[in-house]
């Protein structure tokens, strides 16, 4: 199924979008690197993903750029928001009932809001209105590194400061929170290319928090 949806369909997609002659934009994610390196991956990094979930991104990414020259895929990572199910979210709600949370903080990535990823992505369509469209594949993920511990304790604190209830978090490995799918240990993105050549600034994930949490605390604490 994961294949069918990340792939196949992005295929889909694309062949479509080339038939009518317009440009396709194609969401991927970090999980298309093996997590080994320890610094930043750029575009040009070799893609080797462990589990299903980068595997049929991967496959994605492969399709839409066969089907449609006018293509740009957007690799982006550890996305939150205010919306849906995610990381952030589900931090805010455990804190709201106190406690001690435990969360993994030996697997480091680029928290970045879904706010930063849909302004970034309105950018890339509007370089197709003119001389210089932008194609290929860019990174775009909020600068800085964080473990899942790190964001953990950002969003407690964030929250505490927005009048909502927070909790302690307590650091543990990976290998005392096992999970059937296979995450990077370390998949931090550099998004130098996509910030020069689309003439965005992408923000600190520290700067990026806190008018989601804040959203957040407006509507209440979530479920």
């Amino acid at each position: 199924m994961a294949f069918q949806i990340n792939a196949e369909a992005a295929g889909e997609a694309s062949r479509a979008a080339a038939r009518l002659n317009i440009p396709i934009i194609q969401v991927s994610t970090d999980y298309v690197f093996n997590g080994r390196k320890r610094t930043p991956y750029v575009e040009t990094d070799e893609t080797f993903p462990t589990g299903v979930y980068g595997r049929s991104k991967l496959a994605g990414e492969d399709l839409v750029r066969v089907a449609n020259r006018k293509h740009c895929i957007v690799r982006t990572a550890w996305l939150y928001s205010p919306y849906g199910r995610n990381f952030v979210r589900t931090m805010v709600s455990a804190g709201a009932r106190g406690g001690t949370l435990s969360v993994v903080g030996d697997q480091y990535g680029s928290p970045t809001s879904a706010l930063v990823v849909a302004d970034g992505i309105l950018r890339i369509a509007a370089t197709w209105a003119g001389d210089n469209p932008a194609r290929g594949t860019y990174h775009l993920a909020s600068r800085g590194t964080a473990s899942w511990f790190d964001l953990a304790v950002a969003t407690q604190h964030t929250a505490a400061t927005h009048g909502m209830c927070s909790a302690e978090v307590r650091q543990i490995a990976t290998s005392d929170w096992p999970t059937k799918a296979l995450r990077p240990s370390y998949s931090v993105l550099d998004s130098t290319k996509f910030e020069t050549a689309i003439g965005f600034d992408l923000p600190d994930w520290r700067d990026s928090l806190p008018p989601v949490v804040r959203r957040l605390a407006e509507k209440g604490s979530p479920e």
